[in-house]
């Protein structure tokens, strides 16, 4: 009995240190730019195992700061990904309930397209499946966690962003989310993106050209190769007509 109190502390005790280290690296974030992030370290080992299909330069990707990122592209990014970014505190229950509806439907109607394709010999467009988790739920994974699907991973997911939350504010949260988030087979950060798509910097992005970039983040390596799709050009001009009304910090 003793012995499995001390396993049992000893398991506690390295659950607090973790959170702690957690603490201190997301305090720190307030102002030290993160190198790098648990996903972008994933990937750069793919890229390392596999090599890059798409172009010669296995990795691109360039810190800046808030303010050479377009207001275009902060507009966008929530519009499309997290409406309620400037209002809610981190998680947004009922988005996530809204968003289980969805995908059923969505992965429904995946199934069949895909099977039309197959017909054709043709690939179809992948259901445009949303986690309904927010800006700071998703900033928080690629920090920190694995592609894992499990209620742990979940659970660890849930007490970052709260930790984000209270330790940054949102313009940080989102200055660190467009400089780290993946928008093609290693291409992060709006910089290396608005390069890779249009030949300019970050901060001349024009309002389809953000919209764009926005469309793209759930299935970013599916469209870099994709660029004609039709999905995509419908999309981005229903995000250019919500960016007016999207609140940024």
């Amino acid at each position: 009995m003793q012995s499995l109190l001390r396993w049992i502390g000893c398991l506690l005790l390295a659950g607090l240190s973790l959170q702690l280290f957690f603490v201190v690296r997301i305090a720190a974030m307030a102002a030290v730019d993160p190198q790098s992030t648990a996903f972008q370290r994933s990937e750069a080992w793919q890229l390392a195992l596999h090599g890059r299909h798409n172009g010669d330069k296995a990795w691109s990707q360039q810190w800046v700061p808030d303010a050479r990122i377009a207001s275009n592209l902060k507009r966008a990014v929530v519009a499309s990904e997290d409406g309620g970014f400037m209002t809610h505190h981190g998680v947004e229950w009922e988005a996530i309930e809204r968003a289980h509806e969805r995908n059923e439907q969505a992965a429904a109607q995946a199934a069949r397209r895909a099977a039309q394709a197959a017909r054709r010999g043709k690939t179809a467009r992948p259901a445009q499946l949303r986690g309904g988790s927010t800006i700071t739920q998703q900033l928080a994974k690629n920090l920190f966690l694995s592609s894992e699907r499990t209620l742990l991973r979940k659970g660890q997911e849930l007490v970052l962003t709260a930790m984000l939350e209270l330790l940054l504010d949102k313009r940080r949260i989102l200055e660190i989310y467009l400089n780290s988030v993946e928008w093609g087979e290693g291409v992060f950060g709006a910089e290396a993106a608005a390069q890779h798509y249009f030949g300019k910097s970050a901060a001349r992005l024009g309002a389809s050209e953000a919209a764009r970039l926005a469309v793209m983040l759930p299935s970013p390596k599916f469209y870099e190769k994709r660029q004609g799709s039709g999905y995509l050009a419908s999309r981005t001009a229903t995000i250019v007509a919500r960016m007016p009304s999207a609140d940024i910090p």
